[in-house]
Parts: structure tokens; sequence; C-alpha cells
């Protein structure tokens, strides 16, 4: 590109290439390998393949056994480094675990209490409701109130009836 063409300003400059990524990076990515390798170090499947792994270490590189190159004889120093070494990456993975599902834990906490203020507010809400129709019912005559009082009605009909039919017939 000539130094003419560098220098137009109607048209865009080229984009440049670069080795790094052109998407930001997801942020909780790490986090999310974090929690599976946590979850992972606590299973029975990695202290049985963890512990295969020491037990064929050991019998390889122990002095009495066949005779075969050793890389790491007794007393195991490089076994040693390896699992401090894979000690000091899994404490910091699973104190980062333990701190998301702490975070995690308090916003469902904080939700939780925010649910039971608006279920308690509901129900004063609904107490108060509920008082106040029976206030209200206390004035409202029932359907055993009307029966009965209808019932008593009836019966002064028909008492009524037989007295006036008694009145009007010649003895």
């Amino acid at each position: 590109m000539t130094d003419r063409e560098r220098a137009r300003l109607d048209q865009p400059r080229e984009l440049r290439r670069s080795l790094r990524p052109r998407r930001e990076p997801d942020p909780e990515r790490f986090g999310r390998f974090a929690e599976g390798a946590a979850r992972f170090l606590g299973t029975a499947t990695f202290i049985m393949w963890m512990t295969i792994f020491i037990a064929v270490w050991i019998v390889w590189n122990v002095p009495w056994g066949p005779d075969r190159p050793r890389f790491d004889e007794y007393p195991f120093i490089f076994l040693t480094l390896m699992l401090s070494l894979q000690a000091s990456y899994a404490a910091p993975l699973i104190l980062l675990a333990q701190n998301r599902q702490e975070a995690r834990d308090r916003i469902a906490a904080e939700q939780d209490r925010d649910a039971a203020a608006r279920a308690h507010a509901d129900m004063e809400f609904l107490t108060r409701e509920v008082a106040s129709l029976r206030l209200s019912l206390g004035e409202v005559a029932t359907r055993d109130f009307l029966r009965s009082e209808l019932r008593s009605l009836v019966a002064e009909l028909e008492r009524g009836d037989d007295t006036e039919s008694a009145e009007q017939t010649p003895r």
C-alpha cells in the first residue's frame, strides 16, 4: 500500500491481523472450570484413580522389584513433588468453587427472604380481609337464619289458618 492510498480518509483502514481472539473472553469460564474440577476432585472415581496411580508408581519404583529403569527411587521425592503440585492447584480451585457457591447461596437466601416478606404481607392483607368479612357477615342474614324465620312464618300461617277455619265453621 502506498503512502497516497494510506492517506485517504474516505476509505476505511484495513484491519490489523492479531493473534489474540477478537471476542471478549468469558469471565465465568474459569469459574465453571474450577467448579467442575472441584466437583471431580471430590468423587470416588478421582480417589480410585489417584490410588491406582500412586500404587503403580510405588510398585514400579521399589528397589526390591524386577530389574528395570526406575525414575523415582525410595523415598519417592518426585512423587511427593507431584502430589504437592496437585494439592497446590486443587486447593485454590476448591476455594474458588466454594466462593462461587457461597455467592449463589447468598443470592438464593436474599430471594427467599424477599419471597417470605411478600408472603407475610399477603397473609396480613388476607387476615384483615377475612376479619372485615366476618364483621360484615355479622350484619347479614345467613341461610340458616332465613330458613328458621321462614319455618316460623309457615308455622304461624298454618296456625292462623286453623284458627280462622275454626271460627268460620258452625258448631
